[in-house]
């Protein structure tokens, strides 16, 4: 292994995956305060969404290949640009508290940028598969 690489042993070491639970937690304390009618609408695809980053990251950890974790977090990725569109039609219906919407917007999109960078390192061409 390379010189300052550090393994990951389990998905619930990886900082994004960590973030990502601190986010969900977040959507499921800002949906608590939405119209009871809209908890099988807005409220289920927001709670779901956000469990689908966290639990992508997961699944893609514990397959066998970096391809294949590429494209969990690529699915993870997808589905944070999914929880973008729903928060702002929370705030078009004006949804929520503004400081619950808040927190889980800075969560989403610090989300956002650490599954981008995930995804950039994880498509990099590694120095093995450069060599002739």
């Amino acid at each position: 292994m390379p010189s300052g690489v550090v393994r990951v042993k389990h998905f619930r070491e990886l900082f994004v995956w960590q973030r990502s639970l601190e986010l969900s937690v977040a959507i499921y304390e800002l949906t608590k305060d939405f119209p009871r009618d809209e908890m099988y609408g807005l409220t289920s695809q927001m709670r779901r969404a956000s469990v689908s980053i966290l639990s992508n990251i997961a699944e893609g950890h514990g397959r066998s290949s970096r391809v294949q974790l590429a494209h969990f977090v690529s699915l993870s990725k997808g589905s944070c640009y999914e929880l973008e569109a729903q928060l702002c039609l929370a705030e078009a219906l004006r949804y929520g508290l503004a400081d619950k919407k808040a927190k889980a917007d800075g969560l989403r999109i610090e989300v956002g940028r650490m599954l981008h960078s995930m995804l950039e390192k994880l498509q990099a061409p590694i120095a093995s598969d450069l060599e002739p």
